[in-house]
């Protein structure tokens, strides 16, 4: 069992530098089945859900390989090698360790004309249903079927239609978009994700030859093309990365440069940073948030982009658990998201739970204890609760982190937080 080792007391600061976003360079791997040929991806995170889609590819007929890059803050190059017929079937024994897999069902039925896709799983933060998926695959002329833990869905030609979300989901959004640029016709799908990870992976098709309007809206028009064209592609910097690095400098009463975030991916995160009194500076390579004297607390609500990011509430639980005042923190997109305030209040804090709503009332620091990650972002959340408190803080399960943050423990070590990375027996 490997686990962190945090040391609290010590602020965050110096520069640290975000790599591409994994919920993007996950879609952009799964997008590259949509053309035969060589597609090459940059900035993709050296992460263990990366290589966990690599081996999905690789089962389906694809060469992948990865080169890590140096001075790139943990990231690298993928290339993607699609034959002319990849196979259609991907495994439960992959499937089931990471969600993202089944961004692969759109592109293999508009490619192939047919998918077996093992169901999914992933982290435990709440339900996250594949309803829109399927009946949006169903409404562009598939027939879709769950046998034996599989989703197996048969289209001989995909037919341009129109599909409302009745959520705007970011998986729907990108499995629909993806099977719509092979269909014939037209495809409109309304109430669609706006993140910009939909942003880029409609940039990497459009790239590929595929027409597509109003990416970054609600709206989103796919007229089908024939075929699509391999392409090389840049993976948009990591949001959450940089929001987890933003948040922990606040924490700290530090000052960190955090280079290539883009404050635009992070306006409401970066307001309320402001509200906790923060400087916050947008800056030619990237970010600046310093922070003197304890923050004040502040209310947060968590909705789809561009709201506040939900893979950032724990970061915000663990910021108002510091800060000045009591903090009302609202979950409005995983009604599992709170499991991991348990393990907070083992570090001292001051949270009660009611539905989907945390009443924080901050102090100004928290004890060391053990604690164990139940999600990446709780894992990350309860490491830079760890700086805040007296002692040693032990952080197990890191497994969770390790899938959405490339570099973690040797990042913090660079801004000066006195971390390390343990393995124990027991």
């Amino acid at each position: 069992m490997e686990c962190f080792e945090v040391t609290g007391g010590t602020a965050l600061t110096g520069r640290v530098r975000v790599t591409g976003a994994k919920n993007s360079a996950l879609k952009l791997m799964a997008a590259a089945l949509l053309a035969a040929g060589r597609t090459t991806i940059d900035e993709v995170p050296d992460i263990l859900d990366v290589a966990l889609m690599s081996e999905v590819l690789r089962r389906l007929g694809c060469d992948v390989t990865y080169e890590r890059l140096p001075d790139s803050g943990g990231g690298g190059r993928v290339v993607v090698d699609v034959p002319e017929e990849p196979s259609a079937e991907t495994d439960y024994d992959l499937v089931r360790r990471m969600r993202a897999s089944i961004s692969v069902l759109g592109p293999l039925v508009a490619r192939c004309g047919s998918a077996r896709v093992a169901l999914p799983g992933g982290d435990a933060i709440g339900s996250r249903g594949l309803d829109m998926h399927i009946s949006g695959l169903e409404r562009l002329g598939a027939t879709i079927e769950s046998e034996h833990g599989f989703l197996v869905a048969t289209a001989p030609r995909l037919t341009g239609t129109s599909i409302w979300l009745d959520f705007p989901s970011v998986g729907a959004t990108e499995n629909l978009v993806m099977a719509a640029v092979l269909a014939d016709g037209v495809t409109v799908v309304d109430n669609a994700a706006r993140e910009p990870e939909i942003v880029d992976l409609c940039a990497m098709l459009s790239a590929m030859g595929a027409q597509i309007e109003g990416a970054g809206t609600s709206t989103i028009v796919v007229e089908g093309v024939p075929t699509l064209k391999p392409v090389t592609c840049t993976t948009v910097p990591d949001r959450i990365v940089a929001g987890t690095w933003a948040i922990g400098a606040v924490m700290t009463r530090g000052d960190v440069v955090i280079e290539r975030a883009v404050a635009d991916h992070l306006t409401v995160a970066l307001a309320k940073l402001a509200d906790a009194g923060a400087h916050v500076e947008p800056l030619p390579e990237g970010l600046r948030v310093a922070m003197d004297g304890r923050p004040r607390c502040v209310d947060v609500v968590t909705l789809p982009y561009p709201g506040f990011p939900t893979d950032l509430q724990p970061m915000a639980v663990a910021l108002a658990a510091v800060s000045t005042g009591t903090a009302l923190i609202t979950e409005n997109v995983f009604e599992g998201r709170f499991m991991f305030a348990n393990e907070l209040v083992r570090l001292g804090a001051s949270v009660r739970i009611d539905g989907h709503h945390a009443v924080v009332r901050g102090r100004e620091r928290l004890s060391s204890a053990p604690v164990v990650a139940t999600d990446i972002r709780a894992g990350a959340g309860l490491v830079l609760a760890g700086l805040v408190s007296d002692g040693v803080t032990e952080v197990q399960d890191v497994h969770h982190v390790d899938r959405g943050y490339p570099d973690f423990v040797e990042q913090l070590r660079g801004l000066g937080a006195h971390v390390e990375r343990v393995r124990r027996s027991d």
